[in-house]
């Protein structure tokens, strides 16, 4: 008796896992793109990638300042010269000390010493225009995240609109099958009536299969747009969404008339990343000239750890000037006078193909609303034709075969209307996205 007791308790914890795995949670546009604004992996990728940037940046602020190093060693030596000379950084040396069996054959001393030091760059032109660069690239990199965030509402909107409209293409299929089914039952009564034929009665059935095919399809697409949209989301997978806003023609029009401006986010990245070749193609110009360092220490001398009795400092400039290096800088200046070079023409050649994908966009929204147009008048036609139909059927007047294409006709002619109001939303989506700034 326990034994099936847990058999049971196993079976209804699956019924439930396997209810909770496909719960169907209602969801309005406002909410996804909210929750992908925040949750999105993407974006946050992204955002990393400006943080890197940002970082490289903030690492040339060595152009400007100073590098400061701190040590204490301790040593114990007999050799004449260091012996010596730690005596004398110690200030402790005596006249004997200058016996030359002293000074030739000294006993251990031991010294311990604690040096600061800093090195100021005061003239560092290669390095200026490097950090000129950095900076072009994290902005590059700022402008790119807010592209990828608007690319991703877009997406969304995109996604959205499927979803909706697979659940109209459900709604059509359900109520497709609903009168297939019911004019199944009026053709059989017809069989045995004598008024019809077994093949128009296979007909009939073939037609509620064909629909029943259809709808296991349309709900795959539900199932397929849900997970995508969990998936921007950064959510469960397994919850299956329903959109609380219905799939309706977007009647205003703003951007059809736009063009793309160099303002776009990722135009200006673009032409910030361009700013960044040229800047280091000039950073290596640059790299032959000399550079002009300050340098300084501060030392504490003792014979015992972490003491300091004598001290002393030191402080200078240095130019130096590699006048030479094989033939590296002048390799290194005209491989980034190519990447320059490249950088203008991806530059021209991006902007030209954002002006190409514009075009085609206007297009395709002049395409979907005459189309619009062309599918309601077929849909209201065949929605009619249907009636008239169904009529005669009931009647005994109609045949089988031509009420089955009247049905055919409609549901897809619903299908038609519904996605052309998707490519139209789309088209009108799309051409927000391009016109961005």
């Amino acid at each position: 008796m326990k034994h099936n007791t847990n058999i049971l308790t196993v079976i209804l914890l699956l019924i439930t896992l396997i209810v909770k795995a496909q719960e169907t949670v209602p969801i309005s546009k406002a909410d996804v793109l909210n929750r992908v604004s925040k949750e999105n992996l993407s974006i946050k990728i992204s955002e990393q990638e400006f943080f890197q940037a940002r970082a490289d940046y903030r690492q040339t602020n060595a152009v400007f300042l100073p590098n400061i190093t701190a040590s204490h060693t301790g040593i114990a030596t007999t050799n004449p010269l260091m012996a010596f000379g730690s005596k004398l950084n110690q200030e402790i040396l005596t006249q004997n000390d200058f016996n030359p069996s002293l000074l030739n054959n000294p006993s251990q001393i031991e010294n311990y010493a604690t040096k600061i030091e800093i090195l100021q760059p005061l003239i560092n032109v290669d390095g200026i225009y490097q950090r000129k660069a950095a900076k072009s690239k994290m902005e590059a990199m700022s402008l790119q995240t807010q592209r990828t965030t608007d690319y991703l509402m877009f997406e969304v909107e995109k996604v959205y609109m499927q979803l909706q409209l697979a659940y109209k293409g459900v709604d059509v299929l359900v109520i497709a099958l609903k009168t297939a089914n019911e004019n199944k039952k009026l053709a059989e009564n017809s069989y045995k009536q004598g008024y019809l034929q077994r093949a128009d009665v296979l007909s009939v059935e073939v037609r509620v299969t064909e629909i029943k095919n259809q709808l296991q399809t349309a709900k795959s697409n539900v199932e397929n747009a849900s997970n995508y949209l969990s998936f921007l989301m950064n959510t469960n997978r397994n919850t299956i969404l329903k959109p609380t806003d219905s799939l309706t023609v977007s009647n205003v029009n703003l951007y059809a008339n736009k063009n793309i401006t160099e303002n776009r986010s990722d135009i200006k990245a673009m032409h910030l990343a361009l700013n960044a070749y040229e800047a280091m193609n000039k950073a290596d110009k640059m790299a032959f000239l000399p550079r002009l360092n300050a340098f300084g220490s501060y030392e504490l001398y003792d014979d015992k750890v972490f003491q300091g009795e004598a001290n002393g400092y030191l402080f200078g400039a240095q130019l130096s000037w590699n006048i030479f290096e094989g033939s590296k800088r002048f390799g290194k200046a005209q491989k980034s006078k190519a990447e320059f070079d490249k950088s203008k023409l991806e530059y021209e050649q991006y902007v030209s193909q954002s002006n190409l994908e514009l075009n085609k966009a206007k297009r395709m929204l002049t395409d979907a609303e005459n189309k619009l147009n062309l599918t309601q008048l077929a849909l209201e036609q065949s929605k009619e034709s249907l009636r008239i139909r169904t009529d005669r059927f009931e009647e005994g007047l109609e045949k089988t075969s031509d009420l089955l294409a009247a049905e055919t006709q409609y549901a897809q002619k619903q299908l038609e209307y519904y996605q052309t109001i998707f490519e139209y939303n789309y088209a009108q989506a799309y051409l927000q996205f391009l016109t961005k700034e």
